[in-house]
């Protein structure tokens, strides 16, 4: 049976909205990742660290289980899956990310992938997060805008943002997440951020090209909930401060 939404993951998530209190998590791509790394990578991520996604836009089958496998083995913190597509679904993570694509028209991410999932995830006891999924101009081609064959919204569209993503949480979603891409130039604006956060009453999670202490407190200041790096992480310096 499927697990909902009201599971104590979300909820430390909502909470941590209302209170203010800052979430990272870090980004783990199965394609690119070496499980044979898992211990010294853990040891290097931020120590703030509160969770670790996986997933990617193109994956190999049975590689996102196996990353997910390994790093049980070596944290405690919460494994959530971030899905490029059904293929990647396992019963080892700890929660799904249930994203929809409302940025872009294409039927197989705003509903297709998630009729696939259904029969695989009702007996997983994974925690279902149904999070609305923006892919904004961050600068760079990215892998999701090149796998679903939709185009980013331009980060001058505030407006057209901000609606979209109050389209979500009207919909139901339960997270907006707002992303520049993986490679981004330019991640998404802080007046991006500041003015969805002012529309939206449930968490945001903002990723996509931070990868600085700078430029995660900027998103934190505007209003994310939770800040997503990737692995290519910046180590914190004097000078970045």
């Amino acid at each position: 049976m499927l697990k909902n939404n009201t599971t104590t993951l979300y909820s430390e998530i909502f909470s941590a909205s209302l209170e203010n209190r800052k979430l990272i998590a870090i980004l783990i791509d199965p394609e690119e990742f070496t499980i044979e790394t898992t211990s010294e990578f853990l040891k290097q991520i931020p120590p703030e660290t509160t969770h670790v996604f996986v997933g990617g836009s193109t994956v190999p089958n049975g590689a996102t289980e196996a990353v997910v496998t390994a790093l049980k083995f070596q944290t405690e913190k919460p494994i959530i899956l971030f899905p490029g597509d059904v293929s990647q679904l396992t019963p080892k993570a700890d929660a799904l990310l249930f994203l929809s694509l409302l940025s872009g028209d294409n039927p197989e991410y705003l509903i297709g992938q998630h009729v696939k999932a259904v029969s695989k995830v009702r007996d997983f006891g994974l925690v279902v997060i149904p999070t609305a999924y923006l892919l904004l101009d961050g600068g760079h081609q990215s892998a999701v805008a090149r796998v679903t064959g939709t185009t980013p919204m331009s980060q001058e569209n505030v407006q057209i943002i901000v609606d979209t993503a109050k389209a979500g949480e009207l919909l139901g979603m339960k997270l907006i997440y707002l992303e520049a891409g993986s490679g981004a130039k330019n991640p998404v604006s802080e007046a991006i951020i500041r003015a969805v956060k002012n529309e939206i009453n449930i968490p945001l999670i903002v990723g996509g090209g931070i990868r600085t202490e700078s430029q995660k407190q900027a998103a934190y200041q505007a209003g994310a909930t939770m800040v997503v790096m990737g692995t290519q992480f910046e180590v914190r310096s004097a000078n970045d401060e």
